[in-house]
């Protein structure tokens, strides 16, 4: 992979981890709000919860499968999150977030599908 393209994915990899950090630990009261103006369950929020914070973890470590499994799961938590907001008619704004995340997980895991094809 070349480097400039190593360094993106690098950074998006932080910047995954700095934001569900950030969403899910520093504004979690956020979250509960939102989780309760959705009308959602306080156990699927803990489980998201969990399983965001473990898949950004996942995307800080070295090892290539794990990275896929943390970008898989990003993907499919971001995924719900937009479909949430588009079924629930939240405005653009509200969805962005979603969106940015989605795209920067499917990035991720496309940079992991072609570092396991190189290194077969």
């Amino acid at each position: 992979m070349p480097f400039q393209i190593s360094i993106l994915i690098e950074s998006l990899k932080i910047i995954a981890g700095v934001a569900v950090f950030f969403v899910w630990v520093v504004r979690y009261d956020n979250i509960k709000k939102e989780f309760i103006d959705y009308s959602l369950p306080s156990w699927l929020r803990d489980l998201v919860g969990i399983l965001k914070i473990s898949f950004a973890i996942m995307l800080q470590l070295q090892n290539e499968q794990l990275v896929m499994i943390g970008s898989v799961g990003i993907v499919i938590l971001m995924s719900g999150a937009v479909i949430t907001h588009l079924k629930i008619k939240s405005n653009f704004r509200n969805i962005l977030p979603s969106i940015t995340m989605l795209i920067i997980g499917l990035i991720i895991l496309l940079s992991s599908i072609q570092s396991g094809l190189i290194n077969i």
